[in-house]
C-alpha cells in the first residue's frame, strides 16, 4: 500500500495557540500533596518531608548490591580520559554495561531489568557520571525519558512485554522531540505521523536525538493530522515507539559539542517509514502529555549527575588546596579561597538533601512531585555550574590547562576544564533554566489561575469574569489572612532541630517559614498589579522560582542533617553543613527579593528592541566574524535522505 502523501509546511502558529498546546499538555489536576506547591502559597508543611522518608531493607540491599558491582567496573572499565580523547565511549564500555545490567536500572525485574527503585537509580547516575560524564547521559537518556519510561506509565501490556526486556538487556533508546526549528514550543512541531491502514507513515527531521546515532529504539513525537472525515482519530502531537532499523530511518550526523564528547547525540531523519499503529503510545493527542509526566521524575536523572561533580569537585579542592601553598600556609586556609571550598562542601550537601527528598518521595508515590524535581533540576545545574566553576578557580592556571597537558608534564591529570564544560549543557538539556522557570512559576500560581485566572482573561466575557470574582473572594479571603503570622514568628518553632551540642536549624526553618509567606504575599501583588501582563514578567518569575528553590533547598537540608544525627551517621558535621548552606542561601534569598521590585528588567527591554532595530550596529564595529557560512537554521523540510546514514548500532 503507497503511504499518503504528507504535509511539507511548518505548522504556523500564534503566541496564544502555541501557550494553549502547552497548557493542554501539563497536569491539570493536584490529587496528592505537594510541599514545594504549598511552599509558593506560603504555607509551609514541613509534615509532608519530615521526617525523612526511607526506602525499605530489600530496596537497600539490592540497590547497594548493584552500586558495589557498579563501582569495581567504573574503577576498572572505564577510562575516562580515553572517551574525552576519541570522542566516543568504547563499544566493550557499552556492552559491559548491558551485561551489568545498568541499561536496565529503572525496569522491572519481570522485565529481565534490576528493578532498583528512584533513589537508588540517582546513587547509580552519579557515580558512573564521576567516572564519565556522557556515560551517565547514555544511561539517563535511555531510561528517564527514553523509551522504558514512557511504557512504564502509559504503555499496553503487549508494548511492556514486547519492547521492556530489550531495553532492560540489549536494546539502546533514545527520546526524538526537538526539531531545527522547534525547541521548546511544541505547537510547531513538524514531523508528522499520517495513519494509512494498520501503520502510520512518519515524515520529518529530529534534531539533538540524545543516544540517536546508536539507539535500537526511538519514542518519536509527531503530529497526526485530524480525520477530516471525523471517522479517524482526534489528531494532535502523538507519541510511538520506532525501529530505529527501520526503511527511510536515516542518522545525517553525528554532532560534536564543547563537552559530553563520547555523546551519541545526532539528526535523524524520516522519510516515508512504517510504523505499525500497535506501536502507539496511549491515545491520538497525548505525545505531550506523555513526554511530560514522564519527565515529573525523569528530571530528577540530571540532578543526580550533578550531586556527583559536586562531590568531586568537593574531593579536589580539599586535596589540592591542602597541599598548595601559598604565603606560608595552604591556600584553603585564605580566607577568599575558603568561602569558595565552603561554598562548594555546603551546596553539595544541599544538592544531595534535595535529590534524595525528592527521589525518595517519587518512590513512596505518597506526594506530587512535579514541582520539587523541576526544582531540584533547575537548582542542580545552575549550582553544579558555579561549582565547577568555583573550583577552575581554585586550581588557577592548573584548572584551566587539560588533564592530558597535566599529565604530560608529570602533574596529576585533574579534568577541572573537562567538568566545566560536560556540566554547561545541563542548564539546557530537558529545559532550559529560564524554560524551567517559566514552567515552575506556571505550576507555583496554579491555585490563583483556577479560582481567578478568568479576570485576566481577555477572551472571557463579563458574566464569566463576574463569577471568577465571587470565586477569587472567598478564596482569597480565606487565604490571604493566613499569609500575616504563623509558626516562623515564635521562637521555640520547630524545637527538634536544635538538639543538644549542634548547631541551632530551628531558625532557618522558621526563617522558611516567614519567607514562603512573604513569598506568597509577593506573588499575589504581582497579579493584582499586572493581571493579565503576569505571563510576560518573566524576569520577576523567574526570580519568584529561584526564592522557593532556595526554601525547598533550605529545608531538604535542614531535614536531612536532622535525619542523620538521628541516625547516627555524621550527625554533628551534617548539622553543620546544612547551618553553612542555610546561612548562604539566605543571603541570596534577600538579594532575590530585592530584585523583585528594584531591577533593569523595564530598560532591558528597551535595550533589546534597540539592537533588534539595529540602532547599536556601530557597537559592533572593529572586530571580524569567524563563523561560517550557511544558514541560521537548517533545512528540516522532509523528504529523502541526501546524505549516507551513520547509525551505529552496538552489538
Amino acid at each position: 500500500m503507497s503511504a499518503p502523501t504528507t504535509p511539507s509546511s511548518r505548522p504556523t502558529v500564534t503566541e496564544r495557540e502555541a501557550r494553549q498546546v502547552a497548557e493542554a499538555a501539563r497536569e491539570q489536576d493536584w490529587r496528592k500533596p505537594s510541599f514545594a506547591k504549598e511552599l509558593f502559597l506560603g504555607r509551609f508543611r514541613l509534615d509532608l518531608i519530615h521526617p525523612h522518608p526511607l526506602p525499605a531493607d530489600q530496596d537497600v540491599q539490592r540497590g547497594e548490591e548493584f552500586l558495589a558491582k557498579l563501582r569495581d567496573f567504573c574503577e576498572t572499565k572505564i577510562d575516562g580520559a580515553v572517551i574525552e580523547r576519541d570522542a566516543r565511549i568504547p563499544d566493550e564500555v557499552i556492552t559491559g554495561l548491558k551485561e551489568l545490567g545498568a541499561f536496565g536500572m529503572k525496569i522491572d525485574t519481570k522485565y529481565g531489568g534490576l528493578g532498583l527503585t528512584q533513589v537508588y537509580y540517582n546513587k547509580a547516575l552519579a557515580l558512573v557520571g564521576s567516572a564519565n560524564p556522557a556515560i551517565g547521559a547514555l544511561l539517563s537518556a535511555h531510561q528517564s525519558i527514553g523509551v522504558p519510561q514512557p511504557l512504564k506509565m502509559f504503555g499496553t501490556q503487549e508494548q511492556k512485554d514486547t519492547f521492556l526486556p530489550r531495553c532492560a538487556r540489549t536494546d539502546i533508546s533514545a527520546f526524538l522531540l526537538t526539531e531545527p526549528d522547534v525547541g521548546s514550543d511544541p505547537a510547531r512541531l513538524a514531523t508528522t505521523a499520517v495513519r494509512d491502514g494498520d501503520d502510520y507513515v512518519l515524515d520529518g527531521v529530529k534534531l539533538w536525538t540524545t543516544n540517536g546515532v546508536v539507539a535500537d529504539l526511538l519514542v518519536v513525537m509527531a503530529r497526526v493530522p485530524k480525520s477530516a472525515d471525523g471517522t479517524g482519530g482526534k489528531g494532535g502531537i502523538t507519541a510511538f515507539v520506532v525501529e530505529a532499523a527501520s526503511e527511510g530511518v536515516t542518522v545525517e550526523n553525528r554532532n560534536a559539542f564543547m563537552g559530553l564528547r563520547g555523546l551519541e547525540n545526532g539528526v535523524t531523519r524520516f522519510h516515508r517509514v512504517r510504523v505499525p499503529a500497535a506501536n502507539r503510545i496511549g491515545p491520538e493527542g497525548a505525545g505531550l502529555k506523555i513526554a511530560l509526566t514522564t519527565l515529573n521524575t525523569g528530571r530528577l536523572s540530571l540532578p543526580a549527575l550533578c550531586v556527583g561533580a559536586g562531590k568531586w569537585c568537593l574531593k579536589i579542592a580539599r586535596e589540592w588546596s591542602a597541599v598548595r601553598e601559598q604565603w606560608g600556609k595552604p591556600v584553603a586556609l585564605h580566607e577568599a579561597v575558603g568561602a569558595k571550598i565552603s561554598f562548594i562542601a555546603a551546596t553539595t550537601f544541599a544538592l544531595e538533601a534535595v535529590l534524595d527528598l525528592s527521589s525518595q518521595m517519587a518512590d513512596e508515590d505518597r506526594n506530587d512531585i512535579r514541582i520539587e524535581a523541576a526544582l531540584a533540576k533547575l537548582y542542580g545545574s545552575e549550582m553544579a555550574w558555579l561549582m565547577a566553576d568555583e573550583l577552575v578557580q581554585i586550581r588557577g592556571g592548573r584548572g584551566f590547562e587539560t588533564a592530558a597537558s597535566l599529565e604530560a608534564r608529570g602533574e596529576r591529570a585533574v579534568p577541572a576544564e573537562q567538568l566545566l564544560r560536560d556540566l554547561r549543557i545541563n542548564r539546557i538539556f530537558e529545559g532550559s533554566t529560564e524554560i524551567m522557570h517559566l514552567l515552575i512559576a506556571r505550576e507555583a500560581v496554579d491555585a490563583h489561575l483556577s479560582v481567578a485566572g478568568d479576570l485576566i482573561d481577555s477572551d472571557k466575557t463579563l458574566s464569566d469574569k463576574a463569577r471568577a470574582g465571587a470565586q477569587a473572594g472567598v478564596f482569597y479571603a480565606k487565604w490571604l489572612p493566613k499569609l500575616i503570622a504563623g509558626p516562623g514568628q515564635l521562637p521555640r518553632s520547630y524545637a527538634d532541630f536544635h538538639p543538644p551540642g549542634h548547631r541551632d536549624l530551628s531558625g532557618h526553618l522558621r526563617y522558611v517559614e516567614r519567607t514562603a509567606r512573604k513569598l506568597a504575599r509577593s506573588t499575589f501583588y504581582a497579579m493584582s498589579r499586572w493581571q493579565g501582563r503576569m505571563e510576560t514578567k518573566q524576569g520577576f518569575l523567574g526570580r519568584i522560582v529561584d526564592i522557593g528553590a532556595e526554601l525547598f533547598a533550605m529545608s531538604a537540608a535542614c531535614v536531612r542533617a536532622e535525619h542523620l544525627r538521628a541516625e547516627g551517621d555524621h550527625g554533628r558535621e551534617a548539622y553543620q553543613l546544612a547551618d553553612a548552606f542555610c546561612r548562604q542561601a539566605r543571603i541570596r534569598v534577600e538579594e532575590l527579593f530585592g530584585r523583585l521590585w528594584t531591577n533593569t528588567d523595564d530598560t532591558d527591554r528597551k535595550v533589546v528592541k534597540g539592537v533588534l532595530g539595529g540602532a547599536y550596529e556601530w557597537l559592533e564595529q572593529g572586530i571580524v566574524d569567524p563563523s561560517g557560512e550557511g544558514p541560521w537554521i537548517a533545512d528540516a523540510a522532509p523528504g529523502e535522505t541526501r546524505r549516507a546514514n551513520v547509525h551505529r548500532p552496538i552489538r
